[in-house]
Parts: structure tokens; sequence; C-alpha cells
């Protein structure tokens, strides 16, 4: 995970709210439930502390419902630190990154950022950038800080705040043409270029949807047990799942792949030629159509000056 400090933040405005009331965590044992205390802290500059004040009212039931369901359970401590466009860490960071988790409590996030461009990609609220940024805390904290690929972190993510839509689903039919296996999603979060970055969330969230769907949805739960138990990534991937992160990519792929067969067809040399023709036969004919409209018209007009 992303290493940040705290010591660019500035003058701070702390507030820390103690939830006793938070809703039953659910339990993967035997249906029971249990009552967790969450506390959650938030520094900010006195410029955003009416965006602290939004993070404190954020309703953490679904989140912690959600992680739940996902076999991962919330932090108990979650500290946020909220940073200005004009902080020195801001200026040092991409400006289409809006959030960074580090550990098993700490987030830093650039409000000012959220909802700008599309090139903040995944995020478009200050609501999901928290969800998503927790749920990475809850992962490092279940894994007991032993390494989970990107890919992996990135796809529960958002899997659990389900940070894709419609939109995201086209985009990947074109990411998923070139069967990308997980070390190509290893070098796409590696890459300075956004969009190649975008295109890594999106193939890690269809992954990591398509592995849940076929092996449970608290599968990712399990798999991070299996890894703080001393076992590999990649070796209790495999004893979860059945297969190995490159079959499963292959698998979820498979689908997106069908639909986008015909995209070689479309793009040839004769493809073109044939198009072409097409679209000059629809011109043809749409002319034809207004001429006879037109001399319909015509012909109205006459026959109503003859009847005067």
């Amino acid at each position: 995970m992303i290493r940040w400090p705290r010591s660019g933040v500035g003058v701070l405005v702390a507030a820390t709210l103690l939830l006793t009331g938070t809703p039953a965590l659910l339990s993967q044992q035997g249906g029971e439930t249990r009552s967790d205390e969450i506390t959650l802290t938030v520094e900010a500059p006195s410029s955003l502390a009416s965006v602290a004040d939004r993070v404190q009212q954020i309703d953490r039931q679904p989140l912690t419902v959600a992680l739940a369901r996902a076999g991962l359970t919330i932090p108990p401590q979650i500290h946020v630190v909220l940073i200005p466009a004009s902080d020195p860490l801001a200026r040092a960071t991409p400006v289409w990154i809006v959030g960074l988790a580090s550990g098993s409590h700490d987030i830093a996030i650039f409000p000012e950022r959220i909802g700008v461009s599309p090139d903040s990609y995944p995020y478009d609220s200050l609501e999901s950038v928290v969800w998503h940024e927790v749920v990475h805390l809850a992962l490092s904290a279940q894994a007991d800080d032993r390494p989970l690929p990107r890919w992996f972190h990135e796809g529960v993510a958002m899997s659990v705040e389900q940070g894709w839509g419609v939109g995201s689903q086209v985009q990947l039919l074109l990411a998923a043409w070139t069967n990308p296996g997980v070390a190509d999603l290893g070098r796409l979060f590696r890459s300075q270029n956004q969009p190649e970055t975008a295109k890594g969330y999106l193939l890690a969230a269809a992954l990591v949807s398509d592995m849940r769907q076929r092996h449970g949805q608290a599968v990712p739960g399990q798999i991070v047990d299996r890894v703080a138990r001393g076992s590999s990534f990649t070796d209790a991937f495999v004893l979860e799942t059945g297969e190995t992160p490159d079959d499963a990519a292959a698998r979820a792929w498979r689908a997106y792949r069908r639909w986008t067969s015909w995209i070689p067809i479309l793009t040839s040399a004769s493809s073109l030629w044939v198009g072409i023709m097409l679209l000059a036969g629809l011109a043809f004919i749409a002319r034809r159509r207004k001429r006879t409209r037109r001399r319909q018209q015509w012909d109205q007009e006459e026959a109503a000056r003859d009847h005067t």
C-alpha cells in the first residue's frame, strides 16, 4: 500500500466520532452477529471543515454489511486526513489520484479533486472514496499486512463499493478483448498513464466480480485469511477457488470476448468498404424518399390551385 506523511497537512481541525451504536457486523461463522465500536478520526484544515463533517456523517451500515458479505471486517479504528490542493503532498501526487490508503488504519483524501474530472476514476463522490479506501484498510488488516496483489486490492474494493456501472461495462468490452493475464493487470497498475490505470481498475473489478459469483460472495475474505496464516496469495487463491489467478482471468474475460469477437471483422479493409457501400445505399434511399415527399407536396399544391 502507498505510504504518505501527515506532516504536510498544515493547521488541522481534529474531530473524533465514537460509534457505540454501529450496526451489527455479520459473522461468517454460524450466522452469528456482533457489534463493534468503530473509532473514526478526521483531520482537516479549517477550509475543509464542512467536508470533514460530511465524512463523519457517512452511513457506515451499508459498507459494514457489504464488507461482511465479502468475508471482511471493517477496521475498528479509521483515521482520515483531508488534504487541500495547496498542500505539498497534493502537488506531489498525480492529479487523478483522489484517495490513498496506508496500512490498516490511515486514509488520505484529496476532496477538491473528487468529481472534477473523469480522470479521477473510479471515484465520483466523497462517500465512494471513503468506502473504497476503507476496503483497502480491511484487506490489509485481515491479511495481517502480508502482501496482496494490487489488482486483488482494487478489484475487491470496487466490488464492495460498486464503483462501476453501464459505462464501465462498455469500456470493459474493449479492455477484455486482448485477453490480459494477471501480470498484465500488474503492469497496468504500475503505469503512470491514467487511462492504462483506469483499464486496470475495470479489469480487476470484473475479475473479482466473476470470482465472487462463481465461488461465493465471501471468497475474497477466505483467500485473505489463508494469506494471513502464511500461504502465498497464489496458493491461497488456488485452494479457495480451484483455479489459478490467470485461469480465473481467462474465464472472466470469456463472456466479454464473445461480445468483442466481431471487432477484427468490423475493422478489416473489406468490412470498411462494405460499410461505405451500405452508407452510400442508405443515403441514396434517403434522397429518393425526400424527393418522393417533395413531389407529393408539389402535386398537392398544384391540385389545390386547380380547385381555386
